[in-house]
């Protein structure tokens, strides 16, 4: 089997709390995971891990051969929690901003991955005037724009109408045609059930496979 992700007995604890407790799980290339649970369960804690936001009580998480190293930047696009952005600047702009950190598109390509998560590159509005569903096409928008081979998604669909989740779902499908792996979360079992091929159960920090 070809893995992408690998967490390999992961412990993470935060003085009494133990977030994280012996997690280990596999996930393969080119699939579409999911990860459901209460808040609190210890979710967004295992996306922190994953994308090296975190250094881990005990264990290793392995992406791409490579052992997970804090502050060391992964090849990964990313929404944990509220994506974060200039609210005095256009969308456009912000993902300028972003983009030119690692210089690896063009304007060309920004305006792209704008329309595809239904947003108008054009639009002069300053980002601090979105609505909240245009706020996390933004953040989708961020976190696909380079092409990663990984995703980690965590809530993707908040704040989207029924229209813009079913166009984000249909751009994770393509998204997975293209050769891209996702791990994603949602609250919204229709999410989970239209997308994703596994599904794992995070409760009390113990993650646990479903499908």
């Amino acid at each position: 089997m070809d893995y992408i992700v690998e967490v390999r007995d992961v412990c993470k604890a935060f003085k009494e709390t133990q977030a994280l407790n012996h997690v280990s799980v596999n996930f393969e290339r080119e699939r579409i995971h999911g990860i459901i649970g209460r808040n609190g369960s210890g979710k967004t804690v295992l996306f922190k891990c994953i994308c090296g936001f975190m250094t881990l009580s005990s264990g290793e998480i392995i992406i791409n051969g490579e052992k997970v190293k804090p502050s060391v930047a992964q090849d990964i696009g990313i929404i944990i929690e509220e994506p974060g952005f200039v609210g005095s600047l256009s969308g456009f702009k912000n993902l300028k901003l972003l983009a030119s950190i690692h210089k690896k598109i063009s304007d060309d390509k920004i305006k792209e991955t704008m329309i595809k998560v239904g947003l108008d590159p054009q639009m002069k509005k300053h980002v601090r005037k979105y609505s909240l569903g245009m706020r996390h096409r933004l953040g989708i928008a961020q976190a696909i724009m380079e092409s990663p081979k990984l995703l980690v998604l965590d809530e993707p669909m908040n704040g989207l109408d029924k229209q813009g989740v079913l166009e984000i779902r249909d751009l994770f499908k393509e998204l997975k045609k293209e050769g891209t792996t996702i791990i994603l979360s949602s609250h919204y079992s229709e999410d989970i059930d239209i997308l994703c091929d596994t599904v794992c159960e995070m409760d009390a920090g113990k993650l646990t496979r479903i499908r």
